[in-house]
């Protein structure tokens, strides 16, 4: 049976204006100009709000199993729901066990089956002594393998050596997948006499050096290996923006993403004892956006991601403040639509750009271009209905991810997600709430 999705702001092949997208089975069968509704079974008229892509948001830390008191599939990708996320891609860890085997794998997916509201795809984990096992997780679907190059935080998922990179690379040269880095490496850091529960003494912990020095390997890795893509994960500092761009200009392939939180949030305004502010990288300067952002625009930049990393109210040390022990994430999950909508409006960006750093480069990235992340003909059915004039203070009752623990609360954002249908079903309402979960998990191997 067809139904008929109608707005007069339609986003296709870039351009918003209005259409007609025909569905079935999941399924976008026909896009006709304008409204023309013909043979439709059932109509859904959106008319004054703008239909965009699902998102598709590439770096998410679920977390289940082993610490679902910190997140869990059901609560996680209902608040990806929430905020027109239509795909999600879980990071292989803070999960127990992480992603690095297949045998963890299976352990993952049955903790996931019947409790997702949006598609739900895996990274797999790069740690220390599982090269033997990265070609068969590309094998069963995995999108592609994380590696952190300095100490993640958890016991279960060491950092890698340059030694450990460079053979990974090499065992996956050709393979149809991507290699992705936490990118800091330890470099000496000045004495900061500044107190603990100042984000002054956090972020003169975690200098520009650390990237900057791992952005270097990464290129100087990947030039030895120009057949394994790669891809440097939550970019947060300027410093780092001219090597990534040399690297691109020499043809090597290696890709970024930056956080909805770098380009909302600035260093200076951060208070004491404000640890849920805190994530690695962290939040920099003013003048750091700035470069940030004309990095997207140059395209050197080509995705924004939450990297969603929550935990318990207890690991945040919010009563404390010590920014020094406290768990370093920031939660945003079903926000980011409207918050970069309410940066890059300011800054002369078009919605449909918006979109392209959300959606369409983002599927690209995980391997899902033309499937996720567009509305084209033979594309899942994945739709936001997004009216980006409705603005709102954001309240905990936005926040439905679980530990409702956000810098985002009391937020004034421009931008609000009326619904979200995922493969034509309607997974999320403003007026009614959220449907059964219905979520399918993707596990075909990448072409790409």
């Amino acid at each position: 049976m067809a139904s008929a999705f109608v707005s007069d702001k339609v986003l296709v092949d870039g351009l918003i204006r209005p259409a007609t997208v025909l569905v079935a089975a999941g399924v976008v069968t026909a896009i006709r100009p304008g409204v023309d509704t013909a043979g439709a079974a059932v109509v859904h008229d959106f008319s004054g709000r703008t239909l965009l892509p699902g998102l598709v948001d590439a770096h998410v830390h679920l977390n289940e199993p082993g610490r679902t008191e910190w997140e869990g599939f059901a609560t996680g990708t209902r608040a990806a729901a929430s905020g027109g996320v239509t795909t999600v891609i879980d990071m292989p860890l803070n999960a127990i066990p992480p992603t690095t085997t297949e045998a963890n794998l299976d352990t993952k997916l049955a903790a996931a089956r019947g409790q997702c509201h949006v598609d739900v795809g895996f990274w797999g984990g790069l740690v220390p002594g599982n090269r033997g096992d990265l070609r068969a997780l590309v094998a069963r679907g995995v999108r592609g393998f994380k590696g952190f190059m300095i100490e993640s935080g958890v016991d279960e998922f060491p950092a890698v050596s340059p030694a450990d990179m460079d053979a990974a690379m090499a065992e996956l040269a050709g393979e149809p997948t991507l290699l992705m880095f936490h990118a800091e490496m330890d470099q000496p850091v000045a004495a900061c006499a500044a107190a603990p529960t100042t984000y002054e003494s956090f972020l003169r912990s975690r200098p520009d050096t650390f990237e900057t020095s791992a952005l270097a390997t990464i290129a100087e890795l990947s030039a030895k290996h120009p057949a394994t893509p790669l891809h440097v994960v939550h970019l947060s500092s300027a410093e780092a923006v001219p090597i990534l761009r040399d690297a691109q200009a020499a043809g090597l392939p290696i890709s970024a993403e930056t956080c909805f939180h770098y380009l909302y949030f600035r260093a200076e305004d951060i208070p004491d004892k404000g640890t849920h502010y805190k994530c690695c990288p962290p939040i920099r300067s003013t003048a750091n956006q700035d470069v940030l952002w004309d990095a997207l625009a140059a395209g050197v930049i080509q995705t924004v991601v939450s990297d969603h990393s929550p935990c318990t109210p207890e690991l945040k040390d919010l009563a404390t403040g010590d920014f020094h022990k406290s768990w370093g994430g920031v939660s945003g999950l079903g926000l980011g639509l409207p918050i970069l909508w309410t940066e890059a409006r300011k800054r002369g960006f078009s919605l449909a750009q918006v979109s392209a750093w959300t959606a369409a480069n983002t599927a690209k990235q995980v391997g899902l271009a033309g499937r996720k992340g567009t509305i084209a003909v033979g594309a899942d059915a994945d739709f936001v209905v997004f009216d980006e004039n409705k603005p709102f203070v954001v309240g905990r009752e936005n926040l439905v991810f679980k530990n409702k623990i956000s810098p985002y609360e009391g937020a004034e954002l421009t931008g609000t997600v009326e619904a979200t249908f995922v493969r034509g079903r309607e997974v999320y309402s403003a007026a009614a709430g959220f449907a059964a979960p219905a979520g399918e998990l993707i596990l075909e191997r990448r072409t790409a």
